[in-house]
């Protein structure tokens, strides 16, 4: 989730009509979590013999949770995680990358075992406040016997609270070409023809690309060191007071959809 919401511009396919392009899609924009289409795809966990296992994060994680700092590689945003296992539903987690604290979260599971509630204050591709919030996820399956609660797969079902630097960016299109800027200091202009421009201020994105794909709706690609990590549609209502992002998360192998209005 910590980049999936300032994804790509949408504007118009044919250049007579820029003039209407600037002036719907131009502007402020923010996610409304209340019309969000989450993943299906559900993350899996297994907390046993004091051992930690993230098995569909990217690449997996596998670490002793003892609440020490412990190495991890092949994560752009944090190079150690700790897992302080809490009591027997709770678990609290801290990445830093350089030594540096950039994610903390809490996640408690409920005595029933079906549901998981989480917050997070997460700094790990922010140049500016780090963006909080909470969520909750539905049990799909039960981890093996004698494993903590908090194992087995979980998808995830609600996001709220979510602060608003998480959910708010603004596009600017100049010429042929479309700027976008947040409050956590991403930022990119790219031309609307596909060619590659750098993404910057986000250690997990190193380049966008966008190509208009019909009158109203556009396409962008994001790479990671050259290699496709998502590509996002997103859809202009006529009016110009809602965009609909569709996100195909291809490094993790799901798709997830958005609202934005205007602001």
């Amino acid at each position: 989730m910590k980049k999936l919401l300032f994804l790509g511009l949408l504007m118009p396919l044919l250049m007579p009509v820029l003039a209407m392009a600037q002036s719907a899609f131009d502007g402020t924009w923010k996610v409304d979590l209340s019309k969000a289409q989450l993943p299906k795809k559900p993350d899996v966990f297994l907390l046993q013999g004091g051992m930690y296992h993230c098995k569909t994060c990217v690449p997996p994680i596998d670490l002793q949770a003892d609440g020490q700092d412990h190495k991890v590689t092949g994560h752009p945003y944090y190079d150690t995680s700790s897992i302080k296992v809490v009591d027997d539903r709770s678990i609290e987690e801290t990445d830093k990358k350089d030594g540096k604290t950039v994610i903390v979260s809490k996640t408690t599971v409920s005595p029933d075992g079906n549901t998981a509630n989480f917050e997070f204050n997460d700094s790990s591709a922010s140049n500016a406040e780090p963006i909080t919030g909470k969520g909750e996820s539905t049990r799909v399956s039960k981890g093996p016997a004698g494993s903590h609660a908090i194992s087995g797969s979980w998808r995830t079902t609600k996001l709220e609270n979510i602060s608003d630097n998480g959910l708010t960016f603004t596009y600017k299109v100049e010429g042929d070409s479309l700027t976008m800027t947040n409050q956590t200091g991403q930022t990119y202009t790219a031309k609307l023809d596909g060619t590659e421009a750098p993404y910057k201020g986000d250690p997990g994105t190193t380049s966008v690309s966008l190509k208009r794909m019909g009158a109203n709706t556009m396409e962008e690609t994001d790479k990671r060191d050259g290699k496709v990590i998502s590509v996002s549609h997103m859809t202009a209502a006529p009016d110009g007071k809602t965009m609909t992002i569709a996100v195909d998360d291809q490094l993790h192998g799901t798709s997830l959809q958005f609202v934005a209005e205007k602001q």
